[in-house]
């Protein structure tokens, strides 16, 4: 059962709520939320793919019943996806129903204040999470992917919750959203969008964590099956690979033993299921040859 957003009023409060609807936080992501909604703040989330911070984001809309709007960042995004664009087919149809050879320049600024009216403005992510009436959780997910250019344009909906429309004028937030941003790190940030931000790292969970993590989204599956999968994860990662695998991934690897009625992991288990873990040939040969030598007798 959601509860309102008001009422994540402790890190305790926020912690059980997540872990209500299968997100297990540590401590520092429960206080971390704690202070974004207290502060009115947004949150920039970095950390390795793939440790669970979009569904960060998700977790808090489920968790107190919020509407999740997502904006999905990539390279030359630019404002008319980001924030808003006018509906330039049905301004043409308006233009030429309104079309009169003999009217004069009063007729024309008539339909000029029409056709950049709200009805044909398409609001993108970042004003329909400012408009909303209901309460909202911004996702923005991948922000580093965004060209320097157009991370500006962040600046002013997080400094003020407000978007600036030069055919309508600014348009305020009407209830301030809870915002994520997400980062993989590709690229550093501007200083003066982290500064309108708090910060927060991610990164893989340690074994006990990881153990949990597996229970909670996998029904049915043993402890002692689930501290093995996360303790065989913890040791890939510790190799050398391209890309480690993440949260994900170990969810994936664990409901395929479960699939498979596997009991117990052992070497041959980790070496068969290496594909369901690492996502490069060149990794898995990588782990294969290093899982193989640890194994031989001494």
């Amino acid at each position: 059962m959601p509860v309102p957003a008001a009422a994540l009023d402790s890190v305790d409060a926020v912690a059980t709520a997540l872990r209500a609807v299968g997100y297990l936080p540590d401590d520092t992501i429960a206080g971390t939320v704690h202070l974004a909604r207290g502060l009115q703040k947004p949150v920039l989330v970095e950390g390795p793919a793939g440790t669970g911070k979009t569904e960060l984001a998700k977790a808090v809309a489920a968790a107190t019943g919020a509407r999740l709007v997502r904006l999905q960042c990539y390279e030359g995004l630019d404002e008319s996806k980001a924030l808003y664009e006018w509906d330039y087919r049905k301004q043409l149809l308006r233009i030429q129903a309104g079309q009169d050879p003999l009217a004069g320049p009063s007729r024309w600024s008539a339909l000029e204040d029409d056709i950049f009216s709200e009805h044909y403005l398409l609001a993108r992510p970042l004003l329909e999470a400012i408009r909303a009436e209901d309460e909202v959780v911004l996702l923005i997910d991948e922000v580093d992917r965004l060209d320097v250019e157009t991370e500006a344009l962040l600046l002013e909906v997080l400094s003020d919750y407000q978007v600036s429309i030069p055919e309508l004028g600014t348009v305020r937030a009407r209830r301030t959203p809870m915002v994520f941003l997400t980062s993989n790190n590709s690229r550093e940030l501007s200083e003066a969008l982290k500064r309108r931000c708090l910060f927060l790292h991610v990164d893989y969970p340690s074994p006990q964590r990881e153990r949990e993590i597996v229970l909670a989204r996998v029904p049915g599956f043993s402890d002692k099956l689930a501290g093995q999968v996360a303790n065989a994860v913890a040791a890939l990662r510790q190799m050398d690979l391209k890309k480690r695998p993440s949260v994900s991934e170990t969810i994936d690897w664990a409901r395929t033993l479960q699939l498979l009625g596997v009991e117990e992991i052992d070497g041959d288990a980790l070496l068969r299921h290496l594909h369901v873990l690492l996502k490069h040939q060149s990794d898995i040969e990588s782990a294969r040859t290093r899982l193989t030598r640890d194994s031989r007798p001494r």
